[in-house]
């Protein structure tokens, strides 16, 4: 298919959507609040089930839709992720401001039909705290649910299409019920390919290599995920013994005159680009010419706008490179839009099963489970992938998405001072990065995106920039000189502890107890030589627990039990707060029943007594945690 002809067939579905319109067919209107990317691209899946019902469809991430507009729509569908500890994704937390404002009218969203489908992983205390917020806020205003809340679970064996499938089912039935299609409108079939967001021209007049960079910083703005700050790399050290099985990476990066400014418990958002050998792959799987240049064009302007990263003209290099996720495990959205492309009869027959709800534990078993990402999928199905429309790129393939990282400095170290350790400086941001790879099933190891980007940097060859931008983390330190703070960072959880220490040290508090966890003291302790220089001060106290050192494997939570008395102590009678960071997946549970044991031991509490006070520690701030899986 030409792009004349696509451009035809495209002006054919508009003008037909103008016909619908005058007919006076009902429109729905699709909010997201996505942190990773997975609330949006259920919030597609929406839009596009819509489309194929005839209905008109707009959609926005919440940030970008005018809230006070709310009062007069009808018919709204929110889809939206929990972030932290219950805190809602970034694009929608001015929308989360103005929603929960006391001066709204009780009644103020009277005429609106609204659902509210949450993204959510039950592993967390707050499971999908932000939808049932809002589901509730939304009826507290007046507003009509169509269905209850729909709560999906990453935890699920299946994912949360385990949710997703039979909710949005529900949710069509009643919503045609409501607002049926005018006499003589049908859907669409399945196969019937919906048309592409963008349209590529290709432009065979350039020749020349074109400069692109990313976006340059607004000079009267910080920088943020439309205009990065492109910080120098100043090195980037292996802190991990060679003979231990994980590489970790502490990186430094030089912020001179972006206007950053940041405080402990601040994380730095870096978005990686796929390897040279990905891009050079995907090319070559879908026939692209890397270095040929071309200009998108909205099929939709005003729902579809064009990419703001992408430069215009843009090289299909570029666009591989730093903006298509090809490395990613592919959704099930992936496999729905390259089913409709298969004319190879065996191809066609196991893309359909892989995107029906039918055989969703076979799409986990062949995707998910091992890890397999897009680019392989795509070369596991040569005739499908050779027959693909380049225009749907950016409908298959989804944006990469930024990772964050517990920045692991302070600006307030001076850096005239001398150490035998590695210093923060003014103007410079260090983090901890455990560099990722594992083995599945599948032949070649899976590694991590960004934290593989990170590690094959090395400024010694040359002049190396990372774009990164710096947002407000979820660990809030006291202002307090007086209030100790103590502090459980196994890990590379380690990394924002380290941060709150230099910070604090440099204003004068030294009431910071660590507790520090790793495999071995010889292998992979990190800051050693910084912790013993500062506790050697009288700055801070350390307990230490090395898992593999000895025959017993000791953790975190065993020196927690150990220094009951200190504890309690600190807790009881000098107000500290609690601190967590670190893996998500069995620490933080067992910390927090260790806490719940001091309180046991040094305070007669019953167990049930030992979780209020925890549960109230948690709500006035004096217990916070961060962590990921």
């Amino acid at each position: 298919m030409n792009s004349l002809t696509d451009i035809i067939l495209i002006q054919e579905n508009l003008l037909q959507a103008v016909l619908w319109d005058r007919m006076s067919i009902p429109t729905l209107l699709v909010l997201y609040g996505s942190q990773t990317g997975t609330a949006q691209d259920t919030a597609e899946r929406v839009g596009r089930q819509a489309q194929r019902r005839r209905m008109g469809v707009r959609m926005h991430a919440l940030d970008t839709y005018n809230v006070a507009n709310l009062i007069s729509e009808s018919l709204v569908v929110f889809v939206c992720s929990t972030t932290g500890q219950g805190d809602p994704p970034d694009n929608m937390k001015n929308f989360w401001r103005f929603l929960f404002r006391k001066s709204l009218p009780a009644g103020s969203l009277c005429r609106l039909d609204y659902a509210v489908l949450g993204l959510g992983d039950s592993s967390y205390a707050k499971f999908n705290f932000v939808a049932k917020k809002l589901h509730k806020r939304l009826q507290q205003l007046g507003a009509s649910a169509l269905l209850p809340v729909g709560l999906a679970d990453d935890q699920h064996e299946l994912g949360p299409d385990a949710v997703i499938d039979p909710w949005l089912v529900l949710f069509w039935q009643k919503t045609l019920s409501l607002y049926p299609l005018p006499a003589g409108v049908s859907p669409l079939g399945d196969q019937d390919p919906l048309p592409p967001r963008y349209v590529f021209h290709f432009l065979d007049e350039i020749t020349e290599k074109l400069a692109e960079q990313p976006l340059p910083p607004d000079d009267h703005a910080l920088p943020s995920s439309t205009h990065p700050f492109p910080a120098r790399v100043v090195s980037n050290q292996r802190v991990t013994d060679p003979s231990h099985f994980q590489d970790v990476r502490h990186i430094e990066f030089d912020i001179t005159g972006s206007k950053i400014q940041y405080s402990a418990g601040d994380v730095v958002m870096i978005r990686p680009c796929n390897s040279p050998e990905d891009v050079e792959h995907f090319c070559q799987l879908l026939r692209l010419d890397p270095d040929r240049y071309f200009t998108l064009t909205p099929t939709d302007g005003s729902t579809a706008p064009v990419p703001v990263r992408l430069p215009q003209p843009c090289a299909v290099r570029y666009l591989v490179e730093r903006y298509l996720d090809v490395a990613a495990v592919p959704r099930r959205s992936f496999f729905e839009l390259l089913a409709s492309f298969a004319t190879d009869e065996m191809e066609r027959g196991k893309l359909a099963e892989l995107s029906s709800p039918q055989g969703q534990d076979e799409l986990h078993s062949y995707c998910n489970r091992p890890r397999r990402m897009a680019l392989e999928v795509l070369a596991d199905f040569p005739h499908t992938t050779a027959e693909l429309n380049v225009n749907y790129l950016l409908d298959l393939i989804p944006e990469i998405q930024p990772r964050s990282f517990s920045i692991a400095s302070s600006l307030l170290v001076d850096p005239s001072v001398k150490t035998n350790v590695l210093q923060a400086h003014h103007n410079r941001i260090q983090i901890l990065v455990a560099v990722v790879k594992y083995k599945t099933r599948l032949h070649k190891a899976r590694k991590g995106l960004c934290s593989s980007w990170l590690a094959s940097l090395d400024p010694s060859q040359g002049e190396v920039c990372v774009p990164l931008w710096v947002k407000k983390g979820g660990l809030k330190f006291p202002q307090d000189p007086h209030t100790p703070v103590i502090m459980v960072g196994p890990g590379t959880g380690v990394a924002p502890f380290r941060a709150a220490i230099q910070e604090r040290i440099a204003q004068g508090k030294t009431a910071n107890l660590l507790f520090f966890g790793c495999r071995s003291e010889t292998k992979d302790f990190y800051c050693r030589t910084e912790w013993e220089e500062k506790v050697q001060a009288g700055h801070m106290t350390l307990f230490t627990a090395f898992s593999r050192d000895q025959e017993d494997k000791i953790y975190v939570q065993h020196r927690v039990k150990e220094q009951a008395k200190l504890l309690w102590d600190m807790i009881a009678n000098r107000n500290a707060v609690f601190y967590i960071a670190g893996n998500a997946n069995q620490m933080p549970a067992a910390v927090c029943d260790a806490l719940k044991e001091v309180f046991k031991q040094e305070g007669g509490m019953t167990e049930s007594q030992a979780q209020e006070m925890l549960n109230s520690m948690e709500k006035t701030g004096l217990f916070q945690s961060e962590t990921w899986s």
